[in-house]
């Protein structure tokens, strides 16, 4: 069996994903309109101010605003998940920290630069064209084990299939 191919040096950078509801239980979607994930749809998110030393839930609550208006405390989020992605697109290493908010969002927001956004049943969502970390990763652990916590690697390296491996699980 041959050896995989050797990770690349990249930046590793740091970044949330809020995973929000509305009342009626549809997600909130952004279709983004930049890199990354240009022209999919994608849970809201961004990267920590690390030059302020922002927490990954002071990151969630900052980024919920800035992206929706709706303010939440990060008390309303919980953290059901960490990725680690090697070698995204080529470009960089992410480490991303996936959040539920308990509160849903009262309404959908108004379009903004990084893109626009539509609720979408869970259903829906899986026909929709998202990254495939989002379909091979991110969606199932969501389903699994959005009320626990999960640790997970995500080998994405272009041109190889995304292989992700759980390393801690917690219910």
């Amino acid at each position: 069996m041959a050896s995989p191919a050797p990770t690349p040096s990249l930046d590793y950078k740091l970044a949330v994903l809020v995973f929000i509801e509305n009342a009626a239980g549809e997600h909130l979607l952004m279709l983004r309109a930049k890199a990354p994930n240009l022209g999919v749809w994608s849970p809201i998110g961004g990267k920590l101010e690390m030059g302020i030393g922002e927490s990954p839930f002071e990151c969630a609550a900052r980024e919920t605003f800035e992206e929706t208006g709706f303010a939440v405390k990060t008390s309303d989020l919980h953290l059901f998940a960490i990725i680690a992605e090697k070698a995204y697109e080529g470009q960089s290493h992410w480490l991303m920290f996936l959040f539920r908010c308990r509160r849903p969002i009262p309404a959908l927001p108004a379009d903004i630069q990084e893109g626009k956004f539509g609720f979408f049943s869970r259903e829906t969502v899986s026909g929709l064209p998202i990254p495939e970390t989002d379909r091979t990763a991110l969606w199932p652990v969501y389903d699994r084990h959005r009320d626990g916590f999960v640790s997970l690697r995500a080998d994405c390296a272009p041109g190889s299939p995304v292989r992700v491996t759980l390393e801690e699980i917690t219910a």
